[in-house]
């Protein structure tokens, strides 16, 4: 018999009211978890990810100066060009490069069109709500601390996720072995790396606060990550058809069966996908000191960005603008928790929304608006990147610790 594992103690008895999607929530008609899923979402917050922490857990006993190199191969290559392939990593490799008879390609090409045409605005709503708000998931944040999050700093974090972001929507970014596709599985395999890490450390309060990088972590930083800035880019004005979403959808769902999120979190279309995230909130927003420590300096961050010229004036504008969209979705008392200034005036929404609205329209009525709207959108994504890191080359893991090297 299958006993279901005991949640920890940070899941709360109740559904909690995350900050920011509220409004959203109402309108798609999205109420509280049910009994059945709110305690599912407690006993995945000590679920990890068994495929690849048990092949983690063997390239460590085999040595991963040895195991590491073959992980690459077949990586770059398919476990076909990997000879003598060892049991353990041809039977991942195997699994992950059997796509689900539901994966449909052409909704995967307009999924990453539909990102890459969001631009700069569902970078910031990803950014300013998504990775910000999610500060007040202080659970998280345990695992953050420990992999010196602090040391490195915000711009090198968020750069690293956006760099991951823009592999996944380059064009054909996740076909087997594509950009998008590596990234993403390089992705899975540091998370197993770090929970491996973390949950050894002799500070690590399993029964209080879970496995760190587990399944509702998991699936609430998936759809943070890839869908929530397609629901910030329409409520900034881009207005989207309805096969957009579906798209946008779909290729969250392929994306996070790859990274290796539990078929029961993955979105089947863009009303569950808000639903997910929305109860996945409910469950892991419990505020505490961390919350602080991780979003002050985050905040504070535009000031130290790389402008071209007036970097002081650019950077005093650039930090009221975001706090100006946070503060528009996460509202005064969220603010507060986190220790930010309780109101900033929304003026970046507010010119933004009428500019998006006009452009929306003229992409949808003009022949080849939605291929220029994805091309100047990657322009933006990339300039953005750039402001965040200079010219510096985000590298996807770089932030966490040497794990490598840690038994």
């Amino acid at each position: 018999m299958t006993t279901s594992p005991n949640p920890p103690t940070r899941h709360p008895d109740r559904p909690r009211r995350p900050p920011g999607l509220g409004p959203i929530a109402l309108l798609l008609g999205i109420g509280e978890p049910s009994p059945d899923r709110w305690r599912r979402l407690g006993e995945s917050l000590v679920v990890g990810d068994e495929p690849m922490d048990r092949l983690v857990d063997w390239m460590y006993a085999e040595g991963m100066g040895t195991t590491r190199p073959l992980f690459e191969q077949a990586l770059r290559a398919g476990i076909s060009s990997v000879p003598d392939a060892p049991e353990p990593l041809r039977a991942f490799f195997t699994m992950v490069e059997t796509t689900p008879d539901w994966v449909d390609p052409e909704l995967l090409r307009r999924g990453e069109r539909v990102f890459r045409s969001g631009g700069s605005d569902g970078l910031y709503f990803a950014r300013d709500v998504s990775f910000l708000g999610g500060y007040l998931a202080s659970g998280f944040n345990k695992t953050l601390i420990r992999t010196g999050a602090l040391e490195k700093g915000p711009a090198r974090r968020f750069a690293e996720t956006l760099q991951w972001a823009m592999d996944v929507s380059t064009e054909n970014g996740m076909d087997l072995f594509g950009q998008g596709y590596r990234s993403t599985l390089h992705v899975r395999f540091i998370h197993s790396m770090v929970r491996r890490h973390v949950a050894a450390m002799p500070d690590w309060r399993g029964d209080d606060w879970g496995l760190p990088i587990n399944q509702t972590d998991m699936a609430a930083t998936l759809v943070g990550a890839l869908l929530a800035p397609f629901v910030g880019g329409m409520v900034l004005g881009i207005v989207p058809s309805r096969a957009d979403t579906v798209a946008a959808a779909h290729l969250t769902r392929y994306v996070g069966w790859l990274i290796g999120v539990e078929e029961q979190w993955l979105p089947t279309g863009f009303r569950d996908g808000v639903e997910i995230l929305y109860h996945c909130l409910a469950a892991i927003t419990n505020p505490d000191e961390t919350s602080r420590q991780l979003a002050v300096p985050m905040a504070d961050d535009p000031l130290r960005w790389s402008y071209p010229n007036l970097p002081g004036l650019r950077g005093r504008i650039a930090r009221a603008q975001h706090l100006s969209v946070t503060t528009a979705f996460l509202g005064p008392k969220a603010m507060r928790t986190l220790g930010l200034p309780a109101y900033v005036p929304p003026w970046y929404p507010a010119l933004r929304i009428p500019v998006n609205l006009v452009r929306s329209a003229f992409v949808r009525l003009s022949p080849g608006g939605t291929d220029r709207a994805a091309i100047q959108g990657r322009r933006e994504q990339e300039a953005f990147l750039r402001r965040l890191i200079g010219e510096t080359k985000a590298t996807i893991g770089e932030s966490a610790p040497p794990l490598e090297k840690i038994a």
